[in-house]
């Protein structure tokens, strides 16, 4: 009965003690820009207004990170007009296999022209 009250106590502290490293690692802070799935980090993308005018023609709302890293957002529904074509931080999970993020919560960031290092 020792022997088992010992696994028991041991193994809730192990799983105490991985539940704050999980949880750590469900969302990340990114900084980057809200570009379109057709133009993506090239240097076609010039203007806020550009990127709102594919999107409204059918192209798909992007991250762009600040690595110039192309990510796809799986909720698109979470990203205003407003923020299209600006630079943004935003709270995601991220999902690096397919290379997609779930927006968590937006805010636009100072100076929000599009900053492409292209």
């Amino acid at each position: 009965m020792k022997r088992f009250a010992m696994v028991v106590a041991l193994g809730g502290m192990a799983v105490m003690t991985a539940l704050p490293s999980l949880a750590a690692t469900g969302s990340k802070t990114l900084s980057g820009f809200i570009g379109d799935s057709k133009c993506g980090a090239t240097k076609m993308v010039k203007s806020p207004e550009c990127v709102h005018k594919c999107i409204a023609k059918g192209a798909k709302p992007v991250f762009v990170d600040e690595k110039q890293d192309v990510w796809k957002i799986d909720n698109p529904d979470a990203i205003p007009a407003s923020d299209e074509g600006r630079n943004v931080k935003l709270t995601a999970t991220i999902n690096a296999e397919d290379k997609t993020i779930h927006v968590l919560e937006i805010k636009k960031t100072m100076g929000s022209k599009i900053k492409s290092k292209i």
